[in-house]
């Protein structure tokens, strides 16, 4: 069910909610946080809803979209209710601000928070620049950004780092999460010895290949090179060096990976590009703050690139 409010205000929807609750059986009893989308008024927004009611069917939680529409519009708030099908797990609230509102999402979001529940903002593009200090970001346990979206993903890499504070995370990292199992089940098997060196091989704008390079400078002490791929997608390689023997993972087509170590033989492993609604659900998992993750954005200064092959050979 959807139900449109044009030109409203908050406790307007509020009522209507209470409303909806009382008469169509629709609770907020079961909700175990509020997600909060910050967006642009575009077709990222049915986007953005999708992957949402996708990650609520394992978190039930109520998703209030913010949508900035022109700023040269006069002042207006239109807002939408969808609830039942329309609305996965959860119960969605798309807030629409015109003119001088599309400033003010936290404003119009704080009337329409689950009490005693924790909040978790999303910007699935353009985040801004320092998210703890954002004023939906300053209202949320957890705040997750993609650097992929962005214009420059890369640069945006380093945003993340200066920026960096508890609660935030990046879905450019939480797309690593079968490459990090990969690489670490496969240090597990002998022979046990320590890597020497590291190459991570992928796109040139691949955020989240910097970031694999980052977790291994950050995490194994040995020179990382980074090397750009002409195609990708994303990741392609991954080579850690080995006295006896390079441990190897080629993904050359973004979805079938070949795992390459000494004494085994090789093996074909499934490294599908992971959805958004699949990394929005892992991170909703959480709700302290991801020290990994902050490990590896101070590992992304130790990376040396491709171009930079005098640094290289001073770190050999």
């Amino acid at each position: 069910m959807i139900i449109d409010l044009p030109s409203t205000t908050t406790s307007q929807v509020n009522k209507k909610l209470v409303e909806l609750r009382e008469t169509g059986g629709a609770v907020a009893l079961g909700r175990v946080l509020t997600l909060v989308v910050v967006t642009g008024d575009g077709t990222e927004v049915e986007k953005a809803i999708q992957a949402a009611n996708d990650a609520s069917r394992e978190h039930p939680c109520r998703v209030i979209v913010v949508a900035s529409g022109a700023r040269q519009a006069a002042p207006r708030l239109d807002a939408q209710i969808r609830i039942g099908g329309d609305a996965g797990a959860s119960e969605v609230i798309v807030l629409r601000l015109y003119g001088p509102l599309a400033d003010e999402g936290a404003g119009s979001v704080v009337p329409l928070l689950l009490p005693d529940a924790p909040v978790v903002a999303w910007w699935p593009t353009n985040a801004p620049e320092v998210p703890s200090k954002d004023p939906i970001g300053a209202l949320s346990h957890r705040r997750i950004t993609d650097a992929a979206n962005e214009a420059d993903p890369i640069a945006a890499l380093q945003k993340r780092l200066q920026s960096y504070a508890d609660g935030d995370t990046d879905l450019a990292w939480t797309r690593l999460t079968s490459w990090r199992a990969m690489l670490a089940s496969a240090m597990d098997l002998p022979p046990h010895e320590p890597v020497t060196s590291a190459t991570v091989t992928g796109a040139a704008d691949s955020p989240s290949t910097d970031l694999l390079a980052g977790w291994l400078a950050s995490y194994l002490q040995v020179p990382v090179r980074r090397v750009d791929h002409p195609r990708g997608p994303g990741i392609v390689s991954a080579v850690l060096e080995r006295p006896s023997g390079n441990v190897e993972i080629v993904r050359p087509d973004g979805k079938v990976g070949v795992l390459t170590q000494p004494g085994q033989p090789d093996r074909r492993v499934s490294l599908h590009r992971r959805e958004v609604r699949d990394c929005l659900t892992e991170e909703l998992r959480r709700l302290d703050p991801d020290e990994i993750y902050e490990a590896t954005l101070g590992g992304l200064d130790k990376i040396v690139r491709d171009d930079e092959p005098e640094q290289q050979e001073d770190e050999s």
